[in-house]
């Protein structure tokens, strides 16, 4: 077991406490709304919630992405570390982004969301990749890992068809200017496409030998 060194432990806790900002300014912003009435989260504060919250959770799923290329091209193997944090973040953040559609947008009549999974393609592919990530977030810690050995990773790996849904679903949502959903769909080809070019690599080599 790898030792934990007050410079991890410091590390961690920025990464905590970067991953928490944007919530605490959301939820200052939203007290704000409730108590003035000013327009801090702008003309539809419902809208703007549901935006920053999944927008956190694909950015922070991205970034969860990241550290395997980043460990790979730096050597620097700590960096594992922070994966399963940013990841189970990226879930919390979604299930705030759930919870907020829910409670504000359908505004406690959840037996609709069936409704609107039906109807709506974007809510369905969002609603699915919450899904795939739950299984994720609970097999996230070390118990796990040891009682599904080798099927541990192969479940993990849902992690690539969950960004695709991801960025699908902010696609698809905004409709008309794709420029933002774009450059993350871009982002999450070259973290994927690494991983191919990785694969492919590492077999040559194999076969080489």
């Amino acid at each position: 077991m790898a030792k934990t060194t007050p410079r991890i432990i410091a590390a961690k806790t920025l990464v905590h406490a970067l991953a928490l900002t944007p919530l605490a300014i959301l939820a200052w912003q939203f007290f704000d709304v409730w108590q003035t009435g000013s327009d801090a989260l702008g003309a539809d504060p419902v809208v703007e919630i549901e935006h920053r919250t999944g927008l956190w959770a694909l950015r922070l799923l991205m970034v969860a992405l990241a550290i395997t290329p980043l460990r790979q091209l730096t050597g620097k193997a700590v960096l594992l570390r922070f994966r399963r944090m940013l990841g189970l973040y990226a879930f919390f953040y979604a299930t705030v982004h759930l919870s907020a559609y829910l409670a504000l947008d359908l505004r406690g009549y959840w037996t609709q969301i069936f409704e609107e999974i039906v109807k709506r393609p974007y809510i369905t592919v969002g609603f699915t990749a919450w899904l795939l990530l739950v299984p994720l977030a609970v097999t996230s810690t070390q118990g796990w890992m040891r009682r599904l050995g080798r099927r541990w990773g192969q479940l993990h790996k849902l992690v690539y068809a969950i960004g695709v849904l991801a960025v699908l679903h902010f696609w698809w949502l905004v409709k008309s200017d794709i420029r933002e959903p774009l450059l993350y769909a871009g982002i999450l080809a070259a973290l994927l496409g690494w991983r191919v070019w990785k694969k492919i690599s590492l077999r040559r080599t194999a076969t080489a030998r």
